[in-house]
């Protein structure tokens, strides 16, 4: 059985790969035939279009699992071995970190970021950051509402409002930490390289708290992830797709 599960990985990986690598290729045949000047800018950006691809191909991958109830087994299977790994001290930590996710504190610091960069004349930051978490938030809506999936049931948790998938925590936080990075990158190149670590640890420790806290399933907190990155990273291959400073979007500007 081990060895059948680990087969099928396997073929995933690499089916998942091949997809990944046929959509830049295309892409890039696409560009080229086109020759339009704004697809040739975003064509340059070679990391974040292959990041874009791969967001979206496991998305999709986790999407499709979900609605044909094929992650259950593994779902439930992680679900449990992280509660039996983590120790029960750090239980209230994570209870914590998970308020960091709530609409109660993301909306009105989207406000005051926002305003403040509004303010200091940055407003393309500003739209990128308000337009990501408006989508983020409409698409949590629309997804839980079309896929109603339970929430787990493996313990007693703490209600919330809503169905499973995807997490909406997870998402919102990935959404903002990823926009606020590239925010912060494009206004201080230079703090990207504190930045876009600090923004990871959040998003990771967000996303491990609605496991530990067992009200998500990890394949809800994986595609809320790629959903939340994506959004925030997508957004800005548009609106600074002209823009030289973009540059610090960690972008290969290499032909």
């Amino acid at each position: 059985m081990n060895l059948i599960a680990s087969s099928a990985l396997v073929f995933d990986l690499v089916k998942l790969a091949l997809f990944i690598a046929f959509g830049y290729l295309a892409f890039s045949g696409y560009v080229r035939y086109a020759k339009k000047p704004w697809l040739m800018a975003i064509a340059t950006k070679r990391l974040l279009v292959l990041s874009l691809l791969t967001l979206l191909v496991i998305g999709i991958k986790v999407f499709e699992d979900v609605v044909a109830k094929e992650s259950g087994p593994v779902d439930a299977a992680l679900l449990l071995w992280v509660r039996d790994s983590m120790p029960p001290q750090l239980v209230s930590f994570f209870e914590l970190i998970t308020l960091g996710g709530a609409a109660k504190f993301l909306v009105p610091a989207t406000f005051v970021v926002c305003a403040c960069l509004f303010v200091t004349r940055h407003r393309r930051e500003a739209a990128l950051l308000g337009v990501s978490m408006g989508c983020g938030w409409l698409l949590t809506y629309c997804i839980k509402a079309a896929v109603a999936r339970p929430r787990p049931e493996l313990w007693s948790t703490t209600w919330y409002w809503g169905s499973s998938f995807p997490s909406g925590h997870t998402l919102s936080t990935a959404a903002f930490a990823t926009s606020l990075s590239l925010c912060a990158a494009l206004v201080w190149p230079r703090s990207r390289f504190v930045s876009v670590p600090l923004a990871a640890l959040w998003i990771g420790l967000m996303g491990l708290s609605r496991l530990v806290l067992g009200v998500h399933w990890p394949s809800d907190v994986l595609a809320a992830v790629c959903l939340g990155v994506f959004i925030p990273l997508a957004i800005s291959l548009l609106v600074f797709k002209d823009d030289k400073h973009a540059a610090s979007l960690t972008i290969d500007k290499t032909n």
